[in-house]
């Protein structure tokens, strides 16, 4: 019986070759859609799969309020490792300090790398449960061993047993390799770790850290731990929240409170606002789950439309069937049979589509995604998906076409019925409604990233490169690489920073100055800078001057920006002194001697942060900041830059970035949810347009001798034409009424993310319309014009 049903169903495809191509091609276009989301959707839900504990494990986070507003974020001081491990040691398996993530210049004989990882406590490998490959899981023992990737040790050794051998670490200290890691996959935590040293090392070389052991006020660190098995994140939170507060007395103003950030919540979950989690790139997942099940939707709502509409041709054979016995659940299997091959036949057309397009894809999401051939979770899934696809798109032309009364059917006194295009109406009207709502959604997204990248930054980010300066070596070289690199001709002006351009590395507070209201608890970004720093980024002094080696007071000099200004309070700021409070070891007072425009370090979507640049006579540098020669191409300058590095620095990697490249980067989340956004509308318009072609196809056909007749007693192409779309363009224009508001209220929501953002413009939704309304009638018109050109002889001949 399934044989026969699935035989007259590929007669029927056969026989209506147009429409199979719709069905069929616009099918394979939404599920390819609907796959590739789908691929991409557990590649984020499956992020930090690779850890066996990530349910166990978490980072200590920490909130503080400053004037009423609460900051959250995973940077502690350093005492608290001992009040955790003195106090409340029953609630952790494994607790880990750690460094932030630094990258370092590994040599071993001619070769030299410079890596990122971490400093880490010695239980951090069973903690994330490593890999080793070579050596032991408890590498981190002797201060003066090293856990190096797999990557990293092929790199350095290539195929030499790694495990013994000897590096140097920023030319500095020697390294003994005790372990050698499996690489940790891209889509998960600590993909970056491709080194892990001891946190002792980290203590004996670096007085800062090794300083900060009774320092509360100093959050310059991280801590991961792994819960008892005994306890819950929510029990060991509550039982640690006040622990700052209470065994410090200065922290206390700021209300601190600790708690435990699961890893399973690190990367979909890390967003917080004012004190509270508020998401994070989980809302991208489930926007893009319903894009994908949208433009689904848009295709299964073509073959119901289709189905349906060519009911009248296919009335006989339903009439035939029940009058010589078959039973209407049996008409129901055989055109579900015909939706189950449509689907299966879209489905392998939809695997090649995924296939051709997935490195592009990869591309573009910047993920690393195949194809999962060798999943029986996949093929079990896909199976479960091609049948609930076949349901969808079949049930409502099944139940639709079994319901004929073969009597009405065989007299030939079978009328569709006043209202029998009703519900293809709504699926038209439904189709575009998403079309449009796509169409504004993706306008709006671009607009919006328009609108960042054409805020003024501050400073002047072309020709600007940076060369990190963390290791040792640069110590004590900064005037004399200015004067190497000016004397080359390739750079103009230089200076040196405690961070990057385009981030912020370091936040104070605990200052005092002349007005400052009575129970103010400031927080300013930090940073060290030299005298050139103004000049070789061009930033625009606004009060006052900028720093001069001419003074020998500019030593303890600072320049605030516009929102440091506001921010204090201050209405004439030059000449005031801002005096540290710290009544045991103060630092001298820093008098302002300028006012610059506010510059973007952090994100192009919020307001820019209070900040004071101060002189870095501590030698803190972290960055060279080097202004390129205008007249010669970048890359001449870069070849000269390298040339005058490497003389004096051999054995030190040259890496630079320019800066306008880094300050792209903060727009590439957003730039790839546009692209991705504006191809899946294009993807849904097509596949509705699929669909209006298809009916519009049917409908002329259904008119011939309608259209004839017309012709005849003097219609023109254009009454024709205009007979046959004013319905279609009805439906658009409803459909446009609809997904205005809709698309209005969603993407209201998604800019309030974003305190700076566009104002949404009625022109976008006007725009939205017009393009709806001129994509429907270049559709429809190709038909109604073919209809409307017709010979209506042909047409009427057999009457």
């Amino acid at each position: 019986m399934f044989r026969n049903y699935f035989k007259i169903a590929w007669r029927n495809l056969w026989n209506n070759k147009g429409y199979s191509v719709i069905n069929i091609g616009g099918l394979a276009l939404g599920m390819a859609v609907a796959l590739i989301i789908g691929l991409w959707m557990q590649d984020e839900l499956s992020y930090n799969s690779y850890f066996s504990k990530k349910d166990r494990i978490a980072a200590l986070f920490q909130s503080q309020t400053f004037n009423s507003e609460t900051g959250t974020g995973p940077a502690i001081p350093r005492p608290l490792e001992k009040a955790l491990r003195d106090g409340y040691a029953d609630n952790f398996k494994h607790l880990v300090m750690s460094s932030w993530n630094e990258s370092q210049y590994l040599n071993y004989e001619e070769k030299s790398l410079s890596k990122t990882g971490n400093f880490m406590q010695r239980e951090a490998p069973e903690m994330l449960d490593l890999n080793i490959l070579k050596g032991e899981k408890d590498g981190l023992r002797e201060i003066n061993s090293i856990m190096l990737s797999e990557s990293v040790a092929k790199a350095l050794f290539g195929e030499e047993e790694p495990i013994g051998k000897v590096i140097k670490v920023n030319s500095q200290y020697d390294m003994e390799v005790s372990a050698v890691y499996e690489d940790i996959p891209i889509n998960n935590s600590f993909n970056d770790a491709e080194y892990i040293m001891p946190w002792e090392k980290y203590l004996s070389i670096r007085d800062w850290v090794r300083n900060a052991e009774d320092q509360w006020g100093n959050n310059s660190f991280q801590m991961f731990v792994q819960i008892a098995d005994n306890t819950s994140m929510e029990k060991v939170t509550a039982t640690i929240k006040d622990v700052k507060k209470t065994l410090n007395e200065d922290t206390a103003e700021f209300n601190p409170q600790l708690f435990l950030f699961p890893m399973k919540d690190w990367y979909l979950r890390g967003n917080f606002e004012n004190g509270q989690q508020t998401g994070g790139r989980i809302k991208y997942v489930w926007l893009f789950g319903i894009i994908g099940a949208f433009v689904l939707l848009l295709a299964c709502i073509n073959f119901m439309n289709l189905s349906t509409a060519r009911s009248e041709k296919r009335a006989k054979e339903v009439g035939i069937r029940k009058s010589i016995g078959s039973q209407r659940n049996q008409l129901i299997n055989q055109f579900l049979s015909e939706s189950l091959l449509v689907v299966f036949f879209a489905f392998c057309i939809a695997v090649l589509i995924v296939l051709l397009s997935i490195n592009g894809f990869n591309d573009l999401s910047k993920k690393v995604i195949s194809f999962p051939w060798g999943s029986s979770i996949f093929w079990l899934s896909a199976l479960v998906f091609v049948l609930l696809t076949s349901l969808l798109a079949g049930s409502y032309p099944a139940l639709y076409l079994s319901s004929f009364r073969p009597v009405d059917v065989l007299k030939g006194t079978f009328k569709s019925g006043k209202y029998a295009g009703l519900p293809r109406k709504i699926l038209v009207v439904v189709q575009f409604t998403v079309s449009v709502a796509f169409i504004i959604g993706t306008v709006i997204v671009m607009q919006q990233i328009n609108h960042a990248k054409n805020r003024p930054v501050g400073y002047d980010k072309e020709g600007l490169v940076q060369i990190p300066t963390m290791s040792q070596d640069f110590e004590g070289k900064y005037d004399l690489m200015r004067s190497e690199f000016l004397n080359s001709g390739a750079v103009v002006e230089m200076s040196s920073s405690s961070s990057p351009t385009t981030q912020i590395w370091s936040n104070r507070s605990g200052f005092d100055w002349e007005g400052k209201p009575e129970g103010f608890q400031e927080d300013l970004a930090w940073t060290e800078v030299s005298w050139e720093y103004a000049k070789s980024l061009n930033m625009k002094i606004l009060e006052g001057r900028d720093f001069s080696r001419e003074f020998a007071s500019d030593s303890n000099a600072v320049l605030i920006n516009q929102t440091a200004k506001k921010y204090m309070g201050l209405t004439n700021p030059v000449g005031m002194l801002i005096e540290d409070d710290d009544e045991e070891d103060p630092e001298p007072p820093m008098k302002i001697i300028g006012v610059v425009e506010d510059m973007i370090a952090q994100s192009p979507y919020e307001p820019v942060k209070q900040g004071i640049y101060v002189f870095d006579k501590h030698g803190n540098s972290s960055y060279y900041n080097l202004r390129l020669n205008p007249k010669q191409s970048a890359s001449q300058n870069i070849a000269v830059i390298e040339r005058v590095f490497k003389a004096h620095f051999p054995d030190i990697p040259f890496q630079y970035d320019f800066v306008d490249d880094e300050y792209g980067e903060k727009f590439a989340s957003e730039e790839r949810i546009g692209t991705l956004s504006g191809i899946f509308t294009a993807l849904a318009i097509l596949i509705s347009c699929l669909g209006l072609f298809g009916l519009t196809s049917f409908v002329a056909e259904q008119r011939t001798k309608e259209i004839g007749v017309r012709k005849v007693l003097g219609a023109s192409v254009f009454n024709v034409w205009n007979m046959l779309s004013k319905d279609f363009l009805k439906l658009v224009i409803i459909s446009c009424f609809i997904a205005i508001p809709i698309s209005y209220y969603v993407m209201n929501g998604w800019l309030q993310d974003y305190p700076y953002h566009v104002i949404m413009e009625w022109w976008i939704f006007v725009l939205a319309v017009i393009g709806a309304l001129a994509i429907t009638l270049l559709t429809v018109s190709f038909q109604a014009i073919k209809a409307a050109n017709a010979n209506p002889v042909k047409s009427l001949r057999t009457e």
